[in-house]
């Protein structure tokens, strides 16, 4: 593995962030278009015909599809207020979610790793 750690500015590029929501709502339009039949000879035949009663399954499918880009988009932006502008430039180089190593903690607040039950 590379030395190099990533900044948080590299890892919430908002290119990176706009492909992420292009990608759930492609994936939502086709989840529409699948199970409502778009590719049907039944449904093709109705729509055709014009006995087709409501949105076309493809219509449905741009309109899913778009909620749910606008939906993640606005769900990442309101993740990426959490971040601290100060934490942008530093580096990742341990999980963040974990609890902050701190050297002045008594050695017999930590857990007993050496007794095995």
């Amino acid at each position: 593995m590379s030395d190099e750690k990533p900044t948080r500015r590299d890892i919430l590029r908002p290119l990176h962030l706009l492909g992420i929501a292009l990608g759930c709502g492609i994936f939502a339009a086709v989840v529409t278009l699948v199970s409502t039949g778009a590719f049907t000879a039944r449904v093709n035949n109705a729509i055709a015909s014009g006995t087709y009663d409501g949105l076309t399954p493809i219509a449905l499918g741009l309109v899913v599809g778009g909620g749910a880009f606008i939906v993640t988009l606005l769900f990442l932006a309101m993740l990426i207020l959490v971040v601290d502008p100060a934490d942008v430039a530093k580096t990742v180089d341990r999980p963040v979610l974990f609890d902050p190593e701190t050297s002045d903690e008594p050695d017999s607040d930590k857990p007993d790793r050496t007794s095995s039950s």
